[in-house]
């Protein structure tokens, strides 16, 4: 039962503060543009617009397919947030190995976009879903080196104990510059994982006309939405929770505050300034910068971290 309640409070809180800080991220880059932007809780707004709109289906559609792909990705998304450790709250799902579980459900809310892409028959859809394969490939080997990296220097899976432990107290000279490399580049996969400029080359409206989502309305589009502000939340937590655990000696629901306010830094430093900053890259140009640079920076740091270990 208490395992029931904390996973409703983490669920209820992950989709309220996606929603907020999904208003923050277009507030502050209206800022930085030089524009007013909408109101915070704009978000808030759209999700209600969009269940009271009518939900189109393409003639040409896969029903079935397309009719599930948004549900399946909003459970993928608030599942990711069960295995979040949140101050005062815990880890309702933490187990033996959840970094790696973390690491599979990162990818599931993404690849169910590609379903749905791909089932609603659409030709901008299609090229939209392609390319999308071509970035969550492109993106992983990084990823998975930082993951790997982390839980060998702690000696665990277990995110909970790598909360416990910081990296940057295990660590050498040598690991830390390390880990300041394999942090670099985890905070370039966040807005690759979220299509945000400058890797949004599968939802591109210009060129492809909103890409995975061209044909979707409505409630599907809803869920599609929040499953986006859910996932945001999700992954800036989870880098939180990897490099930054510190709580500063703070207990209760002061350390919760902490903690997501951490969180917000890391949206905006990783999805919000560079999206600002940023032209939308080439799909050819994002596999590129992920196998050849960062897959090259992420390795450059597992081995400054071994070599830390064995000079110590």
């Amino acid at each position: 039962m208490i395992n029931v309640i904390g996973a409703f409070l983490i669920i209820v809180l992950g989709i309220f503060i996606g929603l907020l800080y999904k208003g923050i991220d277009r507030r502050l880059a209206a800022r930085l543009q030089a524009r007013i932007g909408p109101p915070i809780i704009q978000p808030f707004y759209d999700i209600r617009k969009l269940m009271m709109k009518e939900t189109v289906k393409p003639e040409n559609a896969v029903s079935w397919m397309y009719e599930l792909a948004p549900v399946l990705s909003l459970a993928a998304s608030l599942l990711i947030l069960l295995y979040i450790p949140f101050p005062g709250i815990g880890s309702v799902l933490g187990s033996s190995g959840d970094l790696i579980v973390v690491l599979y459900l990162l990818m599931l809310p993404s690849l169910f976009m590609v379903f749905g892409g791909f089932a609603s028959g659409n030709p901008y859809a299609a090229v939209g879903a392609q390319r999308e394969m071509v970035m969550m490939m492109s993106y992983e080997l990084p990823l998975a080196t930082v993951a790997i990296a982390i839980a060998w220097k702690i000696g665990s899976f277990i995110l909970p104990n790598i909360v416990s432990a910081p990296v940057w107290l295990v660590v050498g000279p040598l690991g830390i510059v390390g880990f300041l490399l394999l942090l670099f580049v985890i905070l370039s996969v966040v807005p690759a994982e979220l299509s945000k400029i400058p890797f949004d080359a599968p939802e591109a409206e210009t060129e492809i006309a909103g890409g995975l989502l061209v044909d979707y309305s409505g409630r599907n589009l809803a869920l599609f939405y929040l499953s986006d502000a859910v996932k945001s939340f999700a992954i800036s937590a989870l880098v939180v929770v990897l490099f930054f655990p510190f709580d500063l000696g703070l207990t209760g629901i002061a350390s919760l505050i902490w903690f997501l306010l951490k969180v917000l830094i890391v949206m905006v430093i990783s999805i919000t300034f560079v999206r600002v900053l940023a032209a939308r890259l080439q799909i050819d140009n994002v596999a590129r910068y992920y196998w050849k640079t960062l897959s090259v920076i992420a390795i450059l740091g597992l081995v400054l971290i071994m070599l830390d270990g064995v000079i110590a």
